[in-house]
């Protein structure tokens, strides 16, 4: 029986996993006068672009980001 070594690295997160928490995250995604940049830009995945739109539209709601 192998016996499994876990390794305790922090596991990077991609732009779909960002909440509307990670505002430093999220500011690298939006310009200085506060607008989404495009995917061609960013060169995310549509499905993360959805989502990273939804997550930014969801931190100004809630007043975390301009």
């Amino acid at each position: 029986m192998a016996t499994e070594q876990k390794t305790d690295k922090p596991q990077s997160k991609t732009p779909g996993d960002y909440t509307f928490l990670d505002v430093d995250k999220l500011t690298q995604h939006v310009t200085d006068t506060g607008k989404i940049l495009p995917r061609r830009i960013t060169h995310l995945t549509s499905k993360e672009q959805r989502h990273m739109s939804q997550t930014v539209k969801r931190a100004r709601s809630l007043l975390l980001m301009k």
